[in-house]
């Protein structure tokens, strides 16, 4: 087990070295997660296009467990667009480590949704790694690099 462990640790170190977590103009990110609270427990799937070094529009889609108010089914997607402000760059972070701060808006059922967050990547390889995102809603899971 612990040569297991130790092959693991060597793959991922060495996949890491030139793993990227944001490249600004052009760069495009999918997460896939669980949300963990704010609206409900459910999955989350963002999309994110970068527009220059600091900032990225996108949008995603929120589906819940459980609803929102008194377990309404109405309220059970938040579909939302977001623009996230890439810090990397400005807080010289490594290469595979992403700061961003953000804001959605969007529709709950018939209700209108808005939302802030501050987000972390971390990628392991080129095209995978994790993501964290805590404020209104808050979500983890995979992030993949396209």
């Amino acid at each position: 087990m612990k040569k297991l462990v130790f092959m693991l640790m060597f793959f991922f170190t060495g996949a890491a070295i030139s793993a990227q977590a944001w490249t600004g103009k052009g760069d495009q990110k999918v997460n896939l997660g669980l949300n963990a609270w704010g609206y409900g427990t459910g999955i989350t799937a963002t999309y994110d296009y970068g527009l220059n070094q600091l900032i990225s529009v996108g949008g995603g889609v929120n589906a819940y467990f459980d609803g929102y108010k008194d377990n309404n089914k109405d309220n059970r997607v938040f579909v939302f667009g977001r623009v996230n402000f890439h810090l990397k760059e400005a807080l010289d972070l490594p290469e595979k480590l992403d700061i961003y701060p953000g804001v959605d808006l969007g529709v709950l059922g018939r209700d209108f949704g808005i939302g802030a967050h501050i987000g972390a990547r971390y990628f392991f390889t080129d095209k995978v790694g994790v993501f964290a995102e805590v404020g209104n809603n808050g979500s983890l899971g995979v992030s993949f690099n396209f």
